[in-house]
């Protein structure tokens, strides 16, 4: 079992910056995939990007791509989501999930997610 917390979260200005940490719990948090998920309000969830379970490969979404910057430490159980040059319709709440998978087929934990707010 696989718990998931997001943290980092917040109100920033447009042109901010923002770093979101995701810890897992348990020992096997290196034998996962992670992913980070976006979802505003009245809009379908949204794929922001991934990393595999090394860390050496990483995929972003075209709407992020050039200002985010996702990175894991197994060692500390976390996977962080760097989120440069934030625009406003980066709002919404940060997710992030778990998965053997990369890319994955389903999704084995989810976290309660995170609000990011960017004003502008």
């Amino acid at each position: 079992q696989v718990q998931l917390v997001e943290s980092g979260g917040g109100l920033v200005q447009a042109g901010g910056s923002l770093r979101l940490s995701c810890a897992a719990s348990g020992r096997t948090f290196s034998s996962y995939a992670m992913y980070w998920f976006r979802q505003a309000p009245g809009k379908e969830r949204e794929f922001v990007g991934n990393i595999n379970w090394s860390g050496g490969s990483r995929y972003y979404a075209d709407s992020v791509k050039g200002r985010f910057t996702i990175s894991r430490d197994n060692a500390k159980n976390t996977v962080y989501l760097q989120m440069n040059s934030l625009k406003p319709e980066d709002t919404a709440v940060y997710s992030c999930a778990a998965a053997r998978g990369y890319p994955a087929g389903t999704y084995d934990y989810w976290g309660p997610g995170t609000q990011v707010t960017v004003s502008s």
